[in-house]
């Protein structure tokens, strides 16, 4: 079971935050947008990730990865966590500025 304490982490995160979308928030209806926003940021930390592997500043506990690594060393937990937790972030943001408005 431990090798799914990452990705039940993240899918954790998407569940917890997916009833905001729920109340007009509108992150997941407009795909061009949120793409936009979480894409650039992805990508500069995944090859901040990368970079990081490569010098051995860090690595990833297998105990807790499925074992899938995308190239350059990065574990696809990793990777989606460059996705999962903007989205996750976007959504709380969009939630709180309709709210306060």
């Amino acid at each position: 079971m431990d090798h799914w304490q990452y990705l039940l982490l993240l899918a954790a995160c998407l569940v917890v935050t997916l009833p905001l979308e729920l109340t007009g928030s509108r992150v997941y209806r407009q795909p061009a947008r949120l793409a936009r926003a979480v894409l650039p940021a992805a990508a500069v930390f995944l090859v901040w990730d990368v970079l990081a592997i490569a010098g051995g500043v860090w690595n990833y506990n297998p105990r807790f990865l499925l074992g899938v690594t995308l190239p350059f060393g990065v574990p696809l937990e990793e990777a989606l966590f460059f996705l999962v937790i903007p989205v996750c972030g976007l959504l709380t943001f969009e939630t709180v500025e309709r709210m306060l408005r």
